[in-house]
């Protein structure tokens, strides 16, 4: 497996999952000497709008807008045109063929990344999800297959589904990873992630960038985590 050139410091998105512009801007100055990647979530969004995204993107840093878009196919087309306003890195699209296809007819320099599975969902989910038992990293690798063959830029995916999504559909595309957790019996307060892995093990799995939030918001200290995880992420680069 080949390892992208993508730097240390921007290798961990930081998931600004906050309710306040002032609280986002606030972590990012507490993080930016270690991590220049941020997630905007729907809350986030919902709370600054571009005007955050804008802020963060003014002091050099990239952001990954995480709206998770699903509509009609022209809905999505519009609301590309929105975003790609922007200085965004990358956006998430959670559909089908159709949604996709409008989402890249109107990417311009915009990274489309296709949602697959929920780090949310287990095995046991995937009943009512879909109507019918299947694994999941079968219906992982069946999205992501069909994302990458329309032209997205990359997929969501869990670290456990990215060493078959790199052993089956190569190295070309970007696998974007959350439900990242520490090693060790680390506690995070409410968590609803079931498919979860190490910053480390993800990378080594395949994984170009990996999502962080609670991990590191909940921490006595933010700082030490993250240098903690960029080191695991160091040794499996070399």
């Amino acid at each position: 497996m080949k390892h992208k050139d993508i730097p240390l410091n921007e290798r961990i998105i930081f998931a600004l999952d906050v309710d306040s512009s002032a609280k986002a801007e606030e972590w990012v100055r507490r993080l930016e000497g270690r991590i220049r990647f941020y997630k905007v979530g729907l809350q986030l969004f919902l709370a600054g709008w571009f005007s955050i995204v804008d802020w963060i993107t003014a002091r050099g840093h990239k952001v990954m807008l995480d709206l998770k878009l699903f509509d009609v196919p022209e809905t999505v087309k519009l609301a590309l045109r929105q975003i790609r306003n922007h200085e965004v890195t990358f956006t998430t699209v959670h559909g089908n063929d159709p949604i996709l296809k409008a989402a890249i007819a109107e990417k311009s320099r915009l990274g489309i990344l296709a949602v697959t599975v929920l780090t949310s969902f287990g095995e046991e989910d995937m009943k009512d999800t879909v109507g019918a038992p299947v694994r999941i990293d079968d219906l992982v690798l069946s999205r992501a297959r069909s994302a990458i063959n329309l032209g997205c830029d990359g997929v969501v995916a869990s670290g456990l589904e990215a060493a078959r999504l790199r052993n089956d559909l190569g190295d070309h595309f970007l696998i974007v990873t959350p439900g990242i957790r520490p090693g060790g019996n680390v506690r995070i307060p409410a968590d609803d992630q079931k498919r979860i892995v190490t910053a480390g093990n993800a990378v080594a799995c395949g994984a170009d960038h990996v999502v962080v939030g609670r991990p590191i918001s909940t921490a006595e200290d933010p700082l030490a985590v993250v240098e903690s995880m960029q080191k695991e992420i160091q040794k499996v680069l070399g």
